[in-house]
């Protein structure tokens, strides 16, 4: 751009010069604010790429390689990899884009092909623009060489070390020793993991001996774990262990150089082995260790975080125990990438210029500096005017045809930079590219600012004399004119003029000047207001006067929106603002600059600096540790404490290897937890506390179980824990008898059985005893119970359950803890047939103190034998004397079989089988049945009307009362030959009935008429066609026939609605069953007994039905026929019966 002093205004014009050939920002200028004045050419630029490193993660669906880039022409783009052109569209599997360079790898397929290193290159007819490299990596599924490992055998004192070798995958690489069954090795100062994934031991013990040693290799951005096959550990036992000197075993000699790129985390190991167990101290030399140093590992691990050149210099470690130290020298150098001194910028020249393009970079190593132009380096496209000087290119007296991309190339062994410097040479008449006539507005007394950008190689001069002066008018570097006091005279039309030698332009604007106009802002506080923000723009909405306000509104608040915001009213002439602050609450910053100290053996003082609580005051802090032994890598919470203090001293265990940090709590949450302490190991300590829960049990007579809750391994306060257990009999004066054991839980052997003991369990390791232990009682193992109940007794309560009482036994039998009684019983014999019968046993236990208790479930009229026992946590001691008692009568239950066997004109033969169990005596003989024949099961029923339909009930009686009642139905034969069909079923018609008896049968009919009668026969046929004129007449006749109480035919509804029940008479069926019936029979009210009257007997067919209710053509009840008396008969036989069968 040209100085202030290069521009002058004129009046009524304005004379601006612009792009003084300083490249770029003119073309990107003229490009957005001029799209009509024609089209100028640009060189490519690159404005997209993939980053340098792709990695093809299995799980990823595809892998986009992007290139993108502008310049006019239109760029045109092509790739190369590994040195070699490489075409996107000869490959159908790759995806592409028109106008693009970016393609597109699937992931469907093997991506192997795909591995390489890539560069796009962008081109037009002026240049060409290069992309950085891009690698583009598939990861192989790391795995471990299947091997067969010997086991490694060392004697017992002596070092030795557990290779991993893990094989190489994506970074980062993070490794862990454990077991098969996925237990973490412990890790301490004997034994620990160096960073190359070994595990070293500095003297081996006799508890290292397994065979299950596991290293596991995790690659977390390829979400793979494996494993290496199991080794095997066996440590020889010897009778003397000598005590040694230390010696490293890792890293080998007595120094070493490291070296790594600054901003990485440094990281220096020593581990020694040695009897006893060396420590290790790090030292720098002539320097301080720098305060963000941290030691890791119980010592053997130096850690400097993010590391920088001042970190560069010697260290040291030192190992020692009582009988020597050892000594290793680390050189530490910190190495740079290649960073930017001056990276070549993009120029706009005119020709006949010297350009000159300068390109410097640092580093460590320091950098090679590597020159192409258009992509192509630049011995292989010479040119006389170009020279080449260190970090400088100078393009002598240049010419358009030096119009090209140079591309800058800064490399070291930690990586590379790369920069394209657009070199434009070329010659164009000014061209403005400010809008030609604009309107601009102003207030009398106020400034006002208009503008006039232009674009021109070479730059325009000013030779006008007319130029705009005064103290009230400013030219801006941007050629923007500046008014201030703006006055009436200055309303006008300003012309903006440009000239160089190819050529000149100028644009007209206008400026209008009123009179002051009144116009406020206010900013309106709400409880909550919004704020629109998008791609970090804040969007304005344009207010004019008739609105009352306007909204502001922001998604998603973050910190960076809190401030102040401000309104802003215009009008055209005038303005007014008002402002606002927005408050942003947010959960606390993670508090800082964490030290620890007064330190002592059991506690240490912690302090630290509060994060910024983000508005809303911290009501706490909460104080976490990870230990490294135990549990490494998992944080547990330690302790709280109220916001206002910023220091708390913890309690520690002994022999425990702490870190800590701090989060702090507010009202809207917990925020992130601080960094880490460094680490602080207690020293070793006799434990705090003895264990808790012990619980005393005896499965055995002569034995006791003791078993307690183990202390927490943080809480052995150092090696060597073990238990004393202490026990004595209660009940005499005995000493303590005492055991040391490791495990938690101990049996005591050979006691007398159920006796109470006191027992304490007190801790103790390698720095001594515990507290004094509580002392708790228990008894030792029970035994069966050696006697049995006495003054067992048995009251009947009804014809199933009885009440069984007995006493308890004495205590001293027990022998054992009362788990309550048992009482056994069993069925021996029916009264009813005097037969033994040995029925399953049954029992009933009642928990607890109880001397009685209620059998139900019994058989009615049976006799049982019942014993009661005594149980505990042992088992059932000897049973009581057998009592045997026996039951009373009960129901009987049904007969299972009642159906009729015979069926004539007017007999019925009847069958039934007696019940399963009659639960007592059956009542009532018929007559000519010998007395002791009970089991009748035929009878024949006579004097029965033919073609009548009958229902008979069967049910059985004790002294007790009658049981379930079965039916069967039938209708009688209208030849003494004919069989009839009958239905089958099991009802109670009346379940209160009470007369007694062994078998009652209740029958009751209705006459009908059997389907297959005259309506079959030809001659009937005949005969009602002859009379089908004496229709009328017949029905008349049939109607006062019925009122007559005479048989009744349903004749003439069989024709209309056959029955299929009736017609399955004429297919042999004899008997069959049917379960419709459920409902009983509604009878007659009438009883044919003279002995039972209706009001006098259960078993009266009264209550089954109303005088209404009439059967239907298959003998059931219909209400067709209510009001319509029929001849119903209903009979109860019981001495009466005839003869049976």
């Amino acid at each position: 751009m040209h100085r202030h002093d290069d521009i002058s205004w004129i009046v009524a014009k304005i004379r601006y010069n612009m792009c003084e050939g300083r490249g770029l920002l003119c073309l990107v200028l003229l490009s957005d604010f001029c799209p009509v004045c024609g089209p100028v050419e640009q060189l490519p630029t690159i404005t997209a790429q993939s980053p340098t490193s792709l990695i093809a993660f299995p799980f990823d669906e595809s892998f986009s390689v992007t290139c993108e880039a502008k310049g006019n022409p239109q760029p045109e783009f092509r790739w190369t990899k590994n040195g070699q052109e490489f075409d996107p569209f000869l490959d159908p599997r790759l995806m592409k884009e028109e106008n693009s360079g970016t393609f597109v790898i699937p992931n469907n397929g093997n991506l192997t092909e795909y591995q390489g290193t890539y560069r796009c290159y962008a081109t037009n007819k002026l240049g060409t623009a290069i992309s950085k490299e891009i690698e583009f990596i598939v990861p192989h599924v790391p795995k471990f060489p299947k091997e067969t490992l010997d086991p490694v055998v060392v004697e017992e004192g002596q070092p030795f070390t557990l290779k991993c070798n893990p094989p190489k995958g994506i970074p980062p690489l993070q490794i862990y020793w454990m077991t098969l069954n996925l237990q973490h090795i412990e890790q301490d100062e004997r034994v620990s993991m160096g960073l190359n994934g070994d595990l070293y031991f500095s003297h081996a013990e006799e508890k290292d001996s397994r065979r299950d040693y596991c290293c596991f290799a995790a690659f977390p951005r390829i979400r793979t774990i494996v494993q290496k096959t199991a080794m095997s550990v066996v440590v020889k036992t010897t009778n003397a262990i000598l005590q040694r000197g230390p010696a490293l075993l890792t890293p080998p000699g007595v120094k070493s150089e490291k070296r790594l790129v600054k901003g990485e985390d440094l990281k220096l190991e020593c581990i020694a082995e040695g009897i006893p167990t060396p420590e290790v101290e790090w030292m720098r030399v002539a320097h301080e260790l720098p305060q963000k140093a941290q030691v890791e590992s119980h010592g053997k691990l130096l850690i400097i975080p993010r590391a920088e050149q001042e970190d560069s210099g010697k260290y040291l470690c030192k190992a020692k125990n009582r009988l020597g130290e050892a000594v290793h020298y680390f050189t530490v150098t910190v190495e740079e990438p290649p960073e930017w001194v001056f990276e070549p910028e993009s120029q706009l020249s005119m020709i006949g210029n010297n350009v000159l393009i300068k390109c410097s970079a640092t580093g460590s190593p320091q950098p090679t500096i590597t020159w192409k132009v258009n992509g192509v380096p630049l011995h292989e496209s010479p040119s006389a005017n170009r020279r080449v000087f260190d970090d400088t290119i100078v393009l002598h007296n240049a010419k358009e045809s030096d119009s090209a991309v140079y591309q800058c190339e800064a490399s070291n062994k930690h990586g590379t930079l790369l920069s394209n410097a657009n070199i434009m040479i070329m010659n164009l008449a000014p061209m403005i590219l400010t809008n030609e006539g604009e309107d601009y507005w102003a207030v009398e007394g106020k400034g006002v600012t208009m503008h006039c950008r232009v674009f021109s190689s070479p730059p325009s001069k000013d030779d006008s004399s007319e130029s705009l002066e005064g103290p009230r008018f400013t030219v801006h570097d941007n050629g923007s004119l500046e008014i201030y006091g703006v006055e009436k005279s200055d309303t006008g039309q300003y012309t903006c003029y440009a000239k160089n030698t190819e050529g000149s332009s100028a644009v007209d604007a206008m400026l209008y000047v009123k009179g002051k106009q009144p116009y406020y802002c206010k900013m309106i506080f709400i409880e909550f207001f919004s704020i629109y923000k998008e791609e970090n723009h804040v969007h304005t909405h344009p207010c004019t006067p008739a609105q009352i306000m306007d909204i502001l509104q922001i998604v998603n608040v973050s910190h960076g929106d809190a401030g102040v915001y401000t309104c802003v009213a215009r009008t055209p002439v005038d303005r007014d603002a008002a402002s606002a602050v927005l408050v942003v609450l947010d959960v606390p910053d993670a508090p800082e600059n964490l030290v620890l100290s007064e330190h002592k053996s059991k506690s240490v003082k912690l302090k630290w600096i509060p994060g910024d609580d983000h508005n809303s005051s911290t009501t706490e802090f909460i104080i976490q540790y990870e230990e490294s032994q135990w549990e490494p890598g998992n944080w547990k919470e330690m302790l709280r404490v109220p916001g206002n203090l910023n220091w708390a001293e913890l309690k520690l265990h002994g022999h425990v290897d702490y870190r800590f940090r701090v989060s702090a709590v507010n009202a809207v949450g917990r925020g992130r937890p601080s960094e880490p302490t460094e680490r602080y190991k207690t020293p070793p300590a006799a434990p705090d506390k003895n264990p808790e829960n012990i619980k005393i049990e005896g499965h055995l007579p002569h034995e006791m179980d003791i078993n307690w809750e183990p202390l927490l391994p943080i809480e052995h306060n150092g090696p060597g824990l073990e238990y004393k257990v202490s026990y004595r009999r209660q009940d005499l004066q005995d000493g303590w008898t005492e055991h040391m054991v490791k495990r938690h839980s101990f049996v005591v052997k050979n006691t007398p059985t159920f006796v109470p003991y006191e027992i304490k369990i007190q801790a103790r390791n390698h720095q001594g005893w515990g507290p004094e232990p509580k002392i708790v009682t228990g008894y030792s193992g029970e035994d069966f119970p050696s006697a049995a109940p006495d003054d067992v007794a048995v009251e009947v309560m009804n014809s199933s359950v009885v009440k069984v009482s007995w006493t308890r036994i004495h205590k001293d039998k027990l022998h054992g803890h009362l788990g309550g009684y048992r009482i056994n019983w069993w069925r021996l014999r029916s009264l009813v047939d005097q037969k033994k019968h040995h029925g399953d046993k049954h029992t009933l236990s009642v928990p607890g103190d109880r001397v009685h208790a209620t059998v139900p479930g019994l058989t009615p009229f049976s006799e049982y034998s019942l014993i009661v026992m005594t149980f505990n946590g042992r088992g059932n001691g000897p049973g009581s004397h057998p009592v045997n008692f026996k039951t009373p009568e009960g129901v009987p239950e049904k007969n299972p079989v009642f159906r009729v066997t015979d069926v004539q004109k007017h007999t019925v033969a009847l069958a039934w089988a007696p019940p399963s169990e009659p639960n007592g005596i059956l009542t009532g003989i018929p007559p000519g049945v010998p007395a002791h024949n009970t089991d009748t099961t035929k009878w024949i029923l006579r004097d029965l009307e033919a073609v009548s339909k009958y229902k008979f009930y069967l049910r059985s009686c004790t002294a007790k009362g009658c049981g379930p009642v079965v039916s069967e139905e039938c209708t009688t034969a209208l030849e003494a030959s004919e069989l009839c069909r009958c239905k089958h079923s099991i009802k109670c018609p009346d379940e209160k009935a009470k007369v007694c008896q062994s078998h009652q049968l209740l029958f009751s009919t209705d006459l009908a008429s059997i389907h297959g009668g005259i309506s079959t026969q030809g001659w009937f046929i005949g005969l009602m066609c002859a009379i089908a004129l004496l229709t009328l007449i017949v029905l008349i006749a049939c109607f006062v026939n019925r009122n007559k109480g005479g048989k009744y035919s349903v004749k003439e509804k069989e024709d209309l609605h056959p029955d299929v029940e009736s017609q399955g008479m004429n297919d042999d069926t004899f008997c069959e069953y049917s379960d419709n019936d459920e409902k009983p029979l509604k009878g007659s009210q009438h009883s044919l007994s003279r002995e039972i009257k209706a009001g006098d007997s259960g078993d009266s067919l009264v209550d089954y039905g109303d005088e209404d209710a009439h059967f239907n053509e298959d003998g059931s009840f219909i209400g067709e026929y209510a009001g319509r008396k029929e001849k119903r008969v209903s009979a109860e036989i019981k001495a009466t019966v005839q003869t049976p069968a």
